[in-house]
């Protein structure tokens, strides 16, 4: 894919955001963690990201929702990746990711491909999930950040917690914020890290009663658009893109909302006169901005009560637990 965004200028900015937020990495991880004990590693898992967002763009942005996803269920621990079985309630079969979240073949994959460049099982799922998601980014056009590693991987998934924590794209902004608080995560994060909707598209079930019944926070002519591909009877899993450059990480995503045209009610609560219109008008027009923060927060999320030192485990295969 063709970078939106090689110009200097960003990364410049990138890099003054990252040292910033480094201040927040926790103290076991380490962007050198894997230097010495396995130096292809994230060589293996950026080429491997690189041709599968190239073939199917799509891809990218569900493999950033699988991380954040993961991230607020109990920390960055790769729980969201467990299948079910008779000891683990997967959050797999969670209301936000049941029939929905995707990517996990490509996790699969690439943890097949660092055990064997690394010669032993030194990766965790978790770490893969955090740079994939990066990775993921870069590949759209957007901006690189610093990765702190050495995660470890839980050996446990709670559905109850993913059905309560994740956030719903029905909520109102004051819950929002709420549930972004309960993480750790601020009103900026908030607006910067639901940037990430830039990318990627959203099933007609999610965005129906908005098309439909979100009469006065609409734009007229977008909800006419969204009603040819979702009728108000049948047509749940029909998709449509958060905004007009979906394989592309921009600030369309922000523009749009200044034009009543969020995809989702969740969306448009960014922008309806509450305390976060400001800056999703800032990033509306200052991409510059827009991408510093969203790397900031990436790495502020990434960062979310990881599991380390001798805590978890390095998963055998990141569907299920070592026994």
């Amino acid at each position: 894919m063709a970078s939106c965004f090689s110009k200097l200028g960003l990364y410049a900015l990138l890099i003054i955001s990252v040292a910033v937020a480094s201040s927040a990495y926790t103290p076991l991880l380490s962007p050198d963690y894997y230097n010495t004990i396995c130096p292809q590693a994230l060589p293996t898992i950026k080429q491997i990201i690189d041709a599968v967002v190239y073939n199917e763009p799509r891809m990218g942005a569900s493999l950033l929702r699988l991380h954040f996803h993961d991230c607020f269920v109990n920390g960055c621990d790769a729980s969201l990746l467990l299948d079910p079985s008779p000891s683990i309630d997967s959050e797999k079969n969670a209301a936000a990711n049941f029939n929905s979240a995707r990517g996990f073949e490509v996790i699969d994959q690439i943890k097949l491909a660092v055990d064997k460049v690394c010669g032993h099982p030194v990766v965790s799922c978790a770490d893969i999930l955090t740079l994939a998601a990066r990775d993921s980014v870069v590949a759209l056009g957007g901006p690189s950040w610093i990765v702190s590693l050495g995660r470890r991987d839980s050996t446990t998934a709670n559905r109850t917690q993913a059905n309560r924590d994740i956030p719903s794209p029905f909520m109102d902004l004051s819950d929002l914020i709420t549930n972004f608080k309960n993480q750790g995560l601020d009103e900026k994060d908030l607006v910067a890290l639901s940037g990430g909707h830039t990318l990627g598209f959203a099933k007609c079930l999610l965005f129906k009663d908005r098309i439909y019944n979100d009469i006065n926070t609409i734009d007229p002519t977008f909800a006419k658009e969204r009603r040819l591909t979702c009728p108000l009877a049948g047509g749940d899993l029909n998709l449509a893109p958060f905004d007009p450059t979906p394989a592309h990480f921009d600030s369309a995503y922000f523009t749009a909302l200044t034009e009543k045209k969020g995809l989702l009610h969740s969306d448009q609560q960014l922008f309806l006169g509450g305390s976060t219109d400001g800056l999703v008008r800032t990033y509306s027009y200052d991409v510059k901005t827009f991408s510093a923060d969203f790397a900031a927060s990436m790495i502020k999320m990434g960062n979310i009560k990881p599991l380390t030192g001798e805590q978890g485990q390095i998963r055998i295969d990141c569907r299920k637990v070592n026994y």
